[in-house]
């Protein structure tokens, strides 16, 4: 596979930012109460699309609100 690439054939950005991108996957899907487990391979095929979104939704929220605490702090974010 190649440098940067997940199994899905999408390039990261960061691909050093995927296992914090994992927990925290996992931290709000446990928070939902939705019943997958890290370790799992990441199969969630049998967890509804509402439910995947309401994650995947959660995790962009979180990622902004770090983002933007960052500005706060008078950091400035690097482009990618």
């Amino acid at each position: 596979m190649a440098a940067g690439q997940n199994g899905s054939g999408r390039t990261q950005l960061v691909p050093e930012a995927h296992q914090i991108l994992d927990n925290i996957k996992y931290e709000i899907a446990s928070e939902f109460g939705i019943p997958v487990y890290q370790g799992s391979e990441d199969y969630w095929g049998n967890i509804s699309s509402k439910d995947c979104g309401r994650v995947g939704g959660a995790m962009v929220k979180r990622m902004i609100a770090l983002a933007e605490k960052e500005l706060m702090s008078g950091k400035q974010l690097e482009k990618l």
